[in-house]
């Protein structure tokens, strides 16, 4: 392999490297699968109705729970011969893309029909989405260079005041 094609290789940007941490990436796939197992048991007990708009929701939450195995823990759909392909297409996600699908996931039942199974049922699976959006934000700034951008901007704004008040420079 040439120089050039290992510094490219190198410079792609991996599903490991979206500046997650490796305890938050296991926090959100156990959220994840936290979330199918309340879809799932709320889905269900959901369907056990007459009503035709709880029934659909409940239909959404299992299909929920599905969905949420299969990108987070494929390995618990094994029986499933495309679970791997599509778990490792949502491995190439963005935080923020698989945040916007979670919670769109989560609402859209709560939105059919509002109960106390469909709420708390999505639950779960909402935070899973939330986790990931904050992962999007990125890391949070250290002390040192907070301070030094907070004595930057202390000097520009003494010199702004020195130039306004007329004081030579």
């Amino acid at each position: 392999m040439s120089p050039e094609a290992e510094t490219a290789a190198s410079t792609k940007a991996s599903p490991e490297d979206d500046g997650m941490t490796w305890w938050y990436r296991w926090l959100c796939k156990i959220a994840g699968v936290l979330g199918g197992v309340s879809c799932a048991i709320a889905g269900v007990w959901n369907c056990v109705t007459v009503n035709p708009l709880n029934i659909a929701a409940g239909v959404w939450m299992v299909l929920n729970a599905f969905v949420l195995f299969l990108c987070e823990v494929p390995f618990c759909c094994q029986f499933i011969e495309f679970a791997n392909a599509i778990a490792a297409r949502a491995d190439k996600f963005k935080p923020w893309q698989k945040a916007f699908f979670y919670c769109g996931m989560a609402i859209f039942p709560v939105l059919l029909r509002f109960s106390f199974t469909t709420l708390f049922g999505n639950a779960i699976a909402f935070a899973t989405g939330v986790l990931y959006g904050l992962a999007s934000l990125g890391k949070k700034g250290d002390a040192v260079t907070y301070a030094r951008l907070q004595h930057q901007k202390q000097g520009d704004e003494e010199r702004m005041t020195e130039t306004a008040s007329g004081a030579p420079e």
